[in-house]
């Protein structure tokens, strides 16, 4: 239930960005709609000024060729001068430090507008528009009528977009509550037609095909890890029980004795971990009850168990003191992830050493063997990564990557003057 209102979470706020970028995006379009339209304004109401302007500049121009004297200007609020010294006081200064300006804002709501004749550099046309002027009077309450109507707009926009994020994520809502926590065999057959032919039809039938493909290779694990289980477990039980019956007999002497009982030890490892394997194959994420174990009687049996390995190798094993100590591990399982490295030692080192480590928390193995070869050192834990020297398939540091990924521990290999695989326990 939890992870379902996670997930219902999830497609709310999807929906909820979906609403605030379209709002978003109607806000921007709205305010740059709205700069357009006031700069429109102010442009065609200067345009209409210019051109009383430039028609009254005309006439007077046309007046001064004909007679060789400038007329006085016909509308009352325009004034032909022949120096900038007799311009209105409140633009006069501006109009002599800025000579390129045209337009100027006077006091009390005075504005000038002023036209320079080519032909008469020294003759200029003033025009105080102040009473023509119809948007920048009502300047402010265009904007706020601007303002409010892009308001309304980014409003209507986003209940639009609220019912379109919401019509357009309930299908796929609908996918997700159907495949959450839900085992690929309790999924309804055939589901994905149930969905519209668009991408979210696409993806329901992919993920049909995809977990109908998974609930295959599920079902062929259980059988492989069940027929494991028995096919290995009988025939060990039997070694187990034949070595047992040869032990009480009378006539075996010491040496025999020592020979199944280095049967039935190897019998009794296999058997353990075959159970460790199949335990992570059958239950990958489950806890297993942990007790604190003591490392130096299992690192010792691991290296007996492994001796073979070091026949006619010159190779000194160093056991440091620091590995007498506990941690909270299954006995077994830390059997085989010191079984596979220290084998993996033991193979690649013809000479020099292995030394055998416990600082902070964690087993540090090194060797003095040749090391990883650079071109797998990044991906040696992966599944059948292997050198060329090695004659083995390539599953032990997987193996070990699996069993400490499912006791929550970290492994860590380096590859210098040899290599040292460093298994970091949990606190």
């Amino acid at each position: 239930m939890l992870k379902m209102l996670k997930n219902d979470a999830k497609f709310h706020s999807l929906s909820r960005r979906i609403v605030l970028q379209f709002c978003a995006f109607t806000l921007v379009i709205s305010a740059v709609y709205g700069m357009i339209s006031f700069v429109l304004m102010y442009t065609l109401e200067d345009s209409f000024i210019e051109k009383d302007i430039l028609r009254e500049a005309a006439y007077l121009s046309s007046e001064f060729n004909n007679t060789g004297t400038w007329p006085d200007a016909r509308s009352s609020n325009m004034q032909v001068h022949f120096s900038k010294s007799t311009f209105p006081d409140d633009m006069r200064q501006i109009a002599i430090d800025e000579p390129m300006r045209k337009e100027f804002y006077g006091l009390e709501g005075r504005h000038y507008h002023l036209h320079h004749f080519v032909d008469y550099p020294d003759v200029y046309l003033v025009a105080e528009v102040g009473s023509k002027l119809l948007v920048r009077p009502i300047r402010a309450g265009v904007i706020q009528f601007l303002v409010i109507s892009g308001l309304l707009v980014t409003i209507i926009a986003c209940l639009i977009a609220w019912f379109v994020g919401r019509k357009t994520t309930k299908p796929l809502k609908q996918l997700a509550e159907l495949v959450d926590g839900v085992a690929p065999e309790q999924l309804p057959d055939n589901f994905a037609e149930h969905y519209p032919k668009n991408e979210v039809g696409i993806l329901a039938n992919a993920l049909e095909q995809a977990l109908v493909k998974i609930s295959l290779a599920l079902s062929r694990e259980k059988s492989f890890t069940r027929d494991v289980s028995h096919e290995l477990r009988t025939p060990l039980a039997v070694i187990k029980n034949a070595v047992e019956l040869s032990r009480t007999q009378q006539s075996a002497n010491d040496t025999d004795n020592a020979v199944l009982a280095r049967i039935y030890e190897a019998a009794d490892q296999m058997e353990k971990t075959v159970h460790t394997l199949l335990m992570l194959a059958r239950e990958e994420h489950a806890k297993i009850d942990n007790r604190p174990t003591n490392i130096m009687p299992i690192l010792e049996k691991a290296i007996l168990d492994n001796r073979m390995l070091l026949e006619g190798k010159h190779i000194a094993i160093d056991i440091s003191d620091s590995c007498n100590a506990s941690v909270s591990a299954d006995k077994n399982i830390l059997k085989v992830v010191m079984d596979n490295i220290l084998s993996n030692a033991f193979k690649y080192t013809d000479e020099g050493e292995v030394k055998i480590s416990f600082a902070e928390n964690s087993l540090v193995i090194q060797d003095t063997g040749p090391g990883i070869e650079p071109a797998i050192s990044d991906n040696v834990t992966q599944v059948g990564v292997k050198g060329q020297q090695s004659t083995g398939f390539g599953f032990g540091l997987s193996i070990v990557k699996r069993l400490c990924e499912h006791q929550g521990w970290n492994m860590q290999v380096k590859s210098s003057n040899g290599t040292t695989v460093t298994v970091f326990f949990a606190d």
